[in-house]
C-alpha cells in the first residue's frame, strides 16, 4: 500500500509490478463504488488497460457484487472480448462499451460506469451540467452528452458511437442511462470523475429544483477547470478513499 505522503502516481518500471499496482486500484475503486451505492443489480463495470497487452483491458467479472470483488477476480480481456485470464464470465456491456473506449482513446488509461441514482437522473435532461460549483467546474468545457438511447448497449458499434461522443473529454453523460467516465494516468482518476460526477448531478438537480442557480461566470470557470480538473488533481483526490478502503478491507488487495 502507498504512503499517504505519496505526491504523484506511482508507476512501476517492471511490467508485472505496474500491472498489480493497476489491479489493486481497480478492486479498491469496485469496492468504493460499492460502498457508496453505484450499482444496480448486475450492472456496472470499471476497466484498467493492462499496461503490457494494450488492446486488454481487466475488468470485474458479471454478476459479482462490488463490494465483494478483490484483486484475485478480476478479468483479462482481449480485444474481441475473450476472457484471457479469470474464470468468470465478462459482462457483454462492458466489452461493447469499454473495447471502443479504450481502442479510440489510446491515451486512457481507464474508464468507469456504473448505474447510480443522480448521474441517471440528470442524464434524463440530455443536458451538460452548468459551473454551478468548484467541484463542477472540473467538467467545464471537459465532458459531453451521448444524446441518444437505444437500449443496453450489447454491441460493439452502440460502444463506438459512445466513444465517438466522449470525444477528448473526461466524461461523458449517457442519455437515460448515466455517466461514464475515464481516467488518462490512473484507474483513480477515472474512479474519482465518478464519484464527483454523480455528486456534481446531485447538487444541480437540487439547485434547480430550489429555484434559479447562478452559474460561475465562463472566464472564471475555465480557470478553476484548470485548478481542480487535471489528472493529477484526479488521482490526489482519491487517494483518501483509497487509504480508507483498504485499510478497512485488506482482503481486497490479496491475489
Amino acid at each position: 500500500m502507498e504512503a499517504e505522503a505519496e505526491a504523484e502516481p506511482e508507476v512501476d518500471e517492471d511490467v508485472e509490478g505496474e500491472r498489480r499496482h493497476r489491479k489493486q486500484r481497480l478492486a479498491a475503486a469496485l469496492r468504493i463504488f460499492g460502498h457508496f451505492g453505484f450499482d444496480e443489480g448486475a450492472a456496472g463495470h470499471i476497466t484498467a488497460r493492462d499496461p503490457e497487452l494494450r488492446d486488454h483491458f481487466w475488468v470485474n467479472p458479471f454478476g459479482m457484487n462490488f463490494k465483494q470483488i478483490g484483486v484475485k477476480d478480476l478479468l483479462l480481456v482481449d480485444d474481441q472480448g475473450h476472457v484471457v485470464e479469470g474464470d468468470r464470465p465478462v459482462n457483454q456491456a462492458a466489452f461493447a462499451i469499454h473495447s471502443q473506449i479504450h481502442a479510440a482513446r489510446p491515451d486512457v488509461m481507464a474508464a468507469a460506469h456504473a448505474h447510480s441514482v443522480h448521474g441517471p437522473a440528470w442524464s434524463t435532461l440530455r443536458r451538460k451540467l452548468d459551473p454551478l460549483t468548484q467541484d463542477a467546474c472540473a467538467f467545464y468545457e471537459d465532458h459531453a452528452v451521448f444524446g441518444d438511447y437505444t437500449g443496453a448497449v450489447l454491441k460493439v458499434a452502440e460502444g463506438r458511437r459512445i466513444a465517438d461522443a466522449l470525444g477528448p473529454h473526461k466524461a461523458v453523460i449517457l442519455a437515460n442511462h448515466g455517466l461514464l467516465t475515464v481516467g488518462r494516468t490512473s484507474v483513480d482518476e477515472a474512479a474519482w470523475w465518478f464519484v464527483t460526477m454523480e455528486r456534481t448531478c446531485q447538487v444541480q438537480l437540487l439547485a434547480e429544483a430550489a429555484g434559479t442557480p447562478v452559474p460561475i461566470d465562463p472566464d472564471q470557470a475555465r480557470k478553476t477547470a484548470v485548478q481542480v480538473g487535471s489528472p493529477m488533481v484526479g488521482w490526489r483526490q482519491f487517494q483518501p478513499l483509497y487509504d480508507w478502503i483498504t485499510s478497512a478491507q485488506p482482503d481486497l488487495l490479496e491475489e
